[in-house]
């Protein structure tokens, strides 16, 4: 199984490496190509979109494909129509919908929280969540899972949430 993981600074790249080695797959750089491809996010929508640069289109052109993305944290985010952050900014716009702002009491979100269908829990980190029609998922009322053709978006980090997060990936890695 070759992964690829979409490299344009975000802060998770290493850890998500490490769960998905640990799962066995070989990482790979190309994003065409590979059998699965990894948008993964820690940081701003606006620098993250910036620093995808060509990896735009070629995420763009593998999910208009049908071959398989998982989107992590703000990489969900980024795969939205747009984002509020940052003053609005465009996404990849492969998932309909936008990332607003949390209301909650407490910004940002951090913690372990379950996602609802299922009960498992994840850990989550994020001051900005997904509305889209996608959502296949909720935690505490907001977009866990979004799911739009080839892509699985998760708004929790599975490479940080034991063996829950292995298992979630693991099921990602088994279905392509």
């Amino acid at each position: 199984m070759n992964v690829a993981i979409a490299r344009y600074g975000a802060g998770n790249v290493r850890s998500v490496e490490l769960a998905l080695r640990r799962l066995g797959a070989q990482l790979t750089d190309d994003l065409a190509t590979a059998d699965l491809a990894i948008l993964p996010g820690v940081g701003s929508a606006r620098s993250c979109m910036e620093g995808l640069g060509a990896s735009v289109e070629v995420l763009r052109e593998r999910h208009a494909a049908g071959k398989p993305i998982l989107g992590i944290c703000l990489g969900l985010q980024l795969a939205l129509e747009e984002s509020e952050e940052d003053g609005g900014v465009p996404g990849l716009g492969i998932v309909p919908g936008r990332a607003v702002r949390l209301q909650d009491e407490r910004v940002p979100r951090i913690g372990w929280a379950t996602v609802d269908p299922g009960g498992e829990a994840y850990w989550f980190a994020h001051s900005y969540a997904a509305k889209s029609p996608a959502t296949v998922a909720t935690s505490e009322g907001h977009s866990a899972i979004v799911e739009h053709g080839s892509f699985t978006g998760v708004q929790f980090h599975p490479e940080k949430s034991g063996a829950a997060g292995a298992r979630f990936l693991e099921r990602c890695l088994s279905r392509v």
